[in-house]
């Protein structure tokens, strides 16, 4: 195990590029399969590694000479490459613990997934490609302890390119996490000028409206190429789920907000461009279109990661979707949004589960936000907010699985929360069951804001907030057995460089207790 002196300095490298003393260690094959048929750089897409297990990480880098190339190859020649791979004990690859080779090939739009087993519980590794005498930056990966280690993880959702730049993607490398944990809207699908931010476009998106598979790989590319992005994949491994906008904005199972006759085409495309372009595992895609998402991780003793889907398997939005007061059919006790398997492997698990903390991850606010003053509530469908009965049956299903210290990890939303959970919103006495925690947004919706009395005005109407604040972030969460501690960090600008991250708010929660403590 590196000392932080000695991480501090592999973040300094990592984040500046894959050159100096990171690759002067012992050298990779030298073969070069191709005789060169590579004239530049392949690595600009950078590296990445995610869901660890005590023994096991999956690495993953993707070929592209071209990023931006219309048909979403990356500008890359016909055919496949060898690519090897190296994971080391040491920075400078002094000590290769395993090494290979991956092919690169057309059909996978030369993205490259390498399944590492037989390694050491609990401890850092470095990792690194090579393609016809071209090197990689350097990744740094770690796998899940066995026991009650400590564990600090950031959080992070919605990135749109358009509305400002992934500072926040930098100052999350700059904490070095142990893991990060996406939870969706990594890229958005609209054409350039599509959706724009109160605080204008800042820079434009690549190609169409995405619909087709090269459309999807063209974005994903796009968005793959920021620096800032590369640098928080470099440093720790990540857990990602996606919500919405890896497809379409807003849509439900089966259902298109735009173009139903097409949409199972759309959607599978969009799934297989989103594992090509993530550290996933092979069993992901699905035969028939579909992908699963919802798995589990486990951090040792200490934490399980029970990540949801909240999209594939929702019944559509009630009253036509948006914000809406007085909506009955969202009470519907048969509409669902989890359906009803996975509701029964989500409880299941929280049945059998041994760790000490029991963390949620899904894609959209779970608490009751109510948007009216006064009596009555206006709420938005899109939200569990539109599934009311699904979201009883789940707290309810918590409570009853004695699941020690469950906490819900939330992205969406574009404004930090941080909210108690418990199954009627609407009577005080109702128990609380769980904790949830809210990211704000790393760029969408451009520049954010503070709005007093607006936060004032809403915590009013919704008494199970403790926090709101609309500014861009992400939240850094360290555990123990004892308890979780959750920094909420904020960025006061992000249509220009630079900007640092403070941290606004600090939350406790005691093992045992389903409560928030400043």
């Amino acid at each position: 195990m590196q000392t932080n002196a000695s991480r501090r300095v592999f973040l300094s490298a990592a984040v500046a590029g894959a050159g100096g003393m990171l690759l002067s260690g012992s050298a990779l094959p030298s073969r070069l399969p191709y005789g060169g048929a590579l004239k530049r750089d392949p690595f600009t897409l950078g590296v990445a590694s995610g869901d660890p297990t005590a023994d096991g990480i999956v690495l993953w880098t993707r070929l592209a000479l071209e990023p931006t190339a219309p048909d979403g190859l990356g500008g890359m020649p016909s055919g496949s490459f060898d690519v090897d791979w190296q994971l080391a004990a040491d920075e400078r690859f002094s000590k290769i613990v395993k090494s290979g080779t991956a092919t690169a090939g057309v059909a996978q739009g030369h993205s490259v997934h390498v399944e590492v087993n037989g390694l050491e519980p609990g401890r850092e590794y470095f990792y690194r490609f090579r393609v016809d005498g071209h090197v990689s930056p350097v990744g740094r990966t770690r796998t899940a302890p066995t026991g009650l280690s400590p564990l600090t993880f950031a959080m992070a959702a919605c990135a749109q390119w358009e509305h400002g730049y992934y500072t926040a993607y930098r100052r999350i490398s700059e904490q070095d996490p142990d893991l990060v944990v996406h939870l969706g809207d990594y890229i958005y699908e609209y054409e350039s000028g599509g959706y724009t931010a109160p605080t204008g476009i800042v820079r434009r998106h690549a190609g169409r409206k995405c619909q087709s598979l090269g459309d999807y790989r063209l974005r994903l590319a796009q968005y793959k190429s920021d620096p800032d992005l590369q640098a928080a994949h470099q440093v720790a491994p990540w857990l990602v789920v996606f919500d919405d906008h890896e497809v379409e904005n807003n849509w439900a199972g089966p259902f298109s907000s735009t173009d139903a006759a097409a949409f199972a085409q759309r959607k599978a495309a969009a799934f297989r461009a989103y594992y090509e372009n993530m550290p996933l595992r092979r069993g992901t895609l699905q035969k028939g279109g579909s992908i699963r998402i919802n798995r589990r991780i486990s951090w040792g003793t200490l934490a399980t990661f029970h990540l949801l889907d909240t999209r594939q398997f929702r019944d559509d939005q009630a009253c036509d979707d948006g914000d809406r007061a007085g909506c009955d059919e969202r009470l519907d006790a048969g509409r669902t949004i989890l359906g009803a398997d996975q509701r029964g492997w989500i409880l299941d698990g929280l049945n059998r589960s041994q760790a000490r903390w029991n963390l949620i991850g899904q894609q959209i606010i779970m608490a009751q936000r109510d948007f009216k003053t006064g009596p009555g509530v206006d709420v938005n469908m899109d939200t569990w907010d539109g599934y009311a009965a699904d979201r009883t049956r789940l707290l309810e299903g918590i409570k009853a699985s004695g699941a020690a210290n469950p906490v819900v990890l939330t992205g969406d939303a574009h404004t930090h929360y941080a909210a108690t959970l418990k199954p009627d919103f609407a009577d005080p006495d109702s128990p609380h069951v769980a904790v949830e925690l809210v990211t704000s947004s790393i760029s969408s919706d451009g520049d954010g804001y503070r709005d007093a009395a607006g936060i004032a005005e809403t915590m009013r109407e919704n008494p199970h907030f403790s926090y709101i604040d609309q500014r861009r972030g992400y939240i850094v969460c360290s555990v123990s057995p004892e308890e979780m501690r959750a920094e909420f960090r904020t960025l006061d600008y992000i249509t220009r460089r630079g900007a640092p991250a403070k941290t606004s708010a600090r939350f406790t929660i005691p093992s045992g207790h389903a409560q928030l403590s400043a």
